[in-house]
Order: C-alpha cells, then structure tokens, then sequence
C-alpha cells in the first residue's frame, strides 16, 4: 500500500509517518521505481503497536527501545513491563501530588469563605493565601 492509503488506514498523517520512519520507529519501506513508498500490513501493525504505546504513556524514546529489542531477536516483554511498571509509579505518585493539591485548594476556598475581604490589608496581596490564620 501507499503512504496515504497507510496513513488513512492507521487514522494518522502521511506527516507522522514519515517522522516516524525517520526516528527509526518504522522500517525503512521498499520504494518503486517511481520512488513512491510501498507499505505492507506489517508496518501498519507497528503504527498500532505505537499508538498503543503511546496511549499506555511510554515516550517515543521507551517505544524505540522496545522496537529496537524486537529489531535484535529479543523479546522485549520484560522491557515493556518493566517500562509500564516505571509508568504505574510515575502515575500513582502524581494522583498523590494532586490529592495534596485537591486538599490544599479546598482548605483555602474553606479560609476563603470564614475571611472578610474587608480585613485583607496592603502588606497582604491577598490573605486567603498567606500563612497567618
């Protein structure tokens, strides 16, 4: 198949193809004497393996390495999970860093509404957010 028929079968931009191919996240395709490139359904599995990828959170940088495992013989399965491992911990630690700002924000709105505008001096840019009670 053609890059554009590639493209619209993966649902991507012929764009992105091509910067994928130049990563070296995408074979280099056979081209025709016309120079046309010329796909076959291997490389339009790749293009969901990556968007899989990339839905999972792995970076373009972690999808190569995977690809460049496969591309060795190995089977990069304990990379992948190890990959995906680093991500569930990346993501548990930053819902714990939103908790904390969830809980600091609803604190401040709770000073905000017990404080009287009124109060709020000129030393105080605005003293719902200052660290006096």
């Amino acid at each position: 198949m053609l890059i554009g028929q590639l493209a619209d079968a993966a649902g991507l931009a012929t764009q992105t193809i091509r910067f994928y191919e130049r990563e070296g996240l995408l074979p280099t395709p056979v081209r025709e004497p016309n120079g046309y490139r010329v796909y076959d359904d291997a490389t339009l599995n790749r293009l969901t393996f990556i968007r899989t990828a990339q839905a999972a959170g792995l970076t373009l940088g972690e999808i190569r390495s995977i690809v460049d495992l496969r591309g060795e013989g190995e089977v990069p399965c304990t990379h992948v999970t190890s990959l995906l491992s680093a991500k569930l911990a990346d993501v548990s630690a930053r819902r714990r860093e939103l908790d904390a700002l969830a809980s600091e924000l609803e604190y401040l709105l709770t000073r905000s509404k017990r404080l009287d505008p009124g109060d709020c001096g000129d030393a105080d840019v605005c003293h719902i957010l200052t660290t006096s009670q």
